[in-house]
């Protein structure tokens, strides 16, 4: 059983919850550009030293608002699949399943994000996050928390994930449409870009698990 987090756990998630609502709030109605650390610190009600305890840069506190504990999600999401699916699948939909979720803040936060570059770099380099707690819901599927297929596959499903991102908010050639003050704009199907980064990963997916099966 998972121990529910303690007093001291729920208060910094909560300050952490603040910080980001409050960045992405400012920074919708103000603009990135223009927004500043103490200026979400304020707005949350703490110190800008304390905000540096929890994210590095404003775009990382803005991404955190719109992706809200995502990598957690696709982890959780794989876990309550039944023990029946496909590994391969189970991950591929718990993924597909989660970021194409415009979530609780909607396309408005995504666009926001997805033109701004210094943004689009903080929201791929979010992927990275998805790898940990992944990894514990691949062992406990794999049943085997020391060996690391499941570290391997978590590691690989993150990066192929980063690349589908990649594509869909970084369009090259004639593919590439111009927004607002010529930033470049999501185009196409991300749940097919998902899918198609993570579908030569299953032949591994499918070998760790015949391994794991008795």
């Amino acid at each position: 059983m998972t121990t529910p987090p303690g007093l001291r756990e729920r208060k910094k998630q909560a300050t952490r919850e603040a910080l980001r609502e409050a960045a992405l709030r400012l920074a919708i109605e103000h603009g990135p550009d223009r927004l500043r650390v103490e200026d979400i610190a304020e707005a949350a009600g703490v110190s800008a030293r304390t905000y540096n305890n929890y994210f590095a840069s404003r775009e990382q506190a803005i991404v955190a608002a719109v992706t809200a504990d995502r990598e957690a999600r696709v982890a959780a999401s794989v876990a309550a699949r039944p023990a029946d699916v496909r590994l391969a699948d189970a991950v591929t939909d718990a993924v597909v399943e989660q970021y194409t979720d415009p979530g609780a803040h909607g396309q408005e936060a995504l666009l926001l994000v997805t033109t701004r570059p210094a943004l689009r770099d903080a929201f791929l380099d979010a992927t990275a996050g998805i790898e940990p707690p992944l990894t514990t819901a691949i062992a406990a599927r794999l049943d085997d928390t020391s060996a690391p297929a499941a570290r391997v596959l978590a590691a690989s499903a993150a990066a192929a994930v980063r690349i589908a991102l990649e594509g869909w908010i970084q369009p090259a050639g004639a593919a590439a449409r111009p927004g607002a003050g010529g930033l470049v704009v999501p185009v196409g199907s991300l749940s097919g870009r998902l899918r198609a980064a993570l579908a030569p990963l299953a032949p591994a997916f499918d070998a760790a698990e015949g391994r794991a099966r008795p």
